[in-house]
């Protein structure tokens, strides 16, 4: 019997999916596990992909679900497992990311690859975002990450861009800038009390998340202090680089990206440009350009060290273009196969076919991939 395997997604645009007979069969994408009615239409597509399977001879093996255990896709996925008697699997955010690709593409052998986005529950209890990842069947690696920034407020900060900058000030040593700057964007109370969390380290998680340090930039630029839409900060980034490139399209990356020997994959020299910047366009054009770089530089580096051919690119912070373009560009250059997600997107839509690869890895170790139709061609 083939590997029968149904995945539940993650929290933001949740879409469900069973892999069965080495063909992915979709749910709809039901949007964001905070409203009760996306987390019913999920409860509805589990039970009615589960019955799809059992249909077809082929019964759920496994649920797969992320590591978060607050999600309600967790919980359901640990519920209906149970109700089963079948194994809940839990997979990490990002090595879900790159799977997908890996499934969609069914490539063989080992991967390097490279999940930006928000945030993920990472495998040591921390939000992880900037990951750097080696992938060979059932085997994976965090081989780095970007240096990690501290979330003052928690949650609160992916919400207020500023909060961010004042973390990467905090982190470059000019805590004492944090009021005068931005009291006139927040008040002085609000702006001394960020101040005064991250002097004591309180309710100020580490990420590191590709997400927030778009933001930190989008806070320093002054480009985005508060969003009520998702990625308002990195999309008004995006905006002014693409500004300044279309202007200039021979400007350089900006100059001080640090790769340390524990993984780290630093910017804060050259965030510490950004802050008094003449011409924020350009800023911004340079730190995506020296972004890009120093990820790719990475991934080449590690590429290398481990003999693989083949790079993959996953998580929301793709859908930027310079990024992706940049990032592609550079891993072409040094002679890699690069490979990105299909048709549902670099984001959270199409993650559930990467945890039902990881999924059905553990159950069958022999079968290493799921051709799925109208993936994107490797380039």
């Amino acid at each position: 019997m083939s590997t029968s395997v149904l995945a539940v997604g993650a929290w933001l645009k949740n879409a469900a999916c069973l892999v069965l007979d080495g063909r992915a069969h979709w749910s709809p994408v039901h949007g964001d596990l905070s409203d009760p009615a996306a987390c019913d239409a999920l409860e509805r597509s589990v039970q009615a992909l589960a019955r799809q399977a059992e249909a077809a001879g082929a019964p759920v093996q496994a649920i797969a679900h992320d590591l978060h255990p607050d999600f309600f896709s967790t919980q359901l996925a640990i519920a209906t497992a149970d109700a089963l008697g079948v194994p809940a699997i839990g997979v990490q955010h990002h090595h879900a990311h790159l799977a997908a690709v890996v499934a969609e593409h069914g490539i063989e052998g080992q991967v390097v690859g490279l999940a930006l986005d928000g945030v993920g529950l990472g495998t040591d209890g921390m939000p992880w975002g900037g990951e750097l990842l080696w992938l060979d069947g059932p085997r994976w690696q965090r081989l780095g990450h970007l240096q990690p920034l501290a979330l003052p407020g928690g949650d609160r900060a992916a919400r207020e861009p500023w909060r961010m900058a004042a973390s990467a000030l905090h982190a470059l040593g000019r805590a004492d800038e944090i009021v005068p700057r931005f009291a006139p964007v927040v008040g002085e109370a609000v702006a001394a009390g960020v101040r005064q969390m991250l002097d004591k380290h309180l309710n100020c998680p580490l990420t590191s998340s590709a997400g927030r340090w778009f933001d930190a930039v989008a806070g320093a630029l002054g480009l985005c202090h508060h969003q009520q839409d998702e990625a308002q900060a990195a999309i008004a980034l995006e905006q002014a680089a693409t500004r300044a490139i279309s202007a200039l399209p021979d400007l350089p990356p900006l100059a001080g990206a640090v790769r340390h020997d524990d993984g780290r994959i630093d910017l804060r020299a050259v965030l510490a440009q950004l802050f008094d910047a003449p011409d924020a366009d350009a800023a911004a054009a340079g730190f995506h350009l020296a972004l890009a770089d120093a990820l790719a530089e990475a991934l080449i580096t590690a590429a290398r060290g481990r003999g693989a051919r083949t790079a993959a690119l996953g998580g929301g912070c793709f859908f930027n273009r310079i990024l992706r373009e940049r990032t592609v560009q550079r891993l072409q250059a040094a002679g890699l196969r690069v490979c990105q997600p299909g048709d549902k997107g670099c984001g959270d839509a199409g993650l559930a076919i990467g945890q039902a690869w990881v999924a059905a890895q553990q159950l069958q170790t022999s079968q290493t991939t799921f051709p799925v139709e109208e993936s994107t061609p490797c380039a």
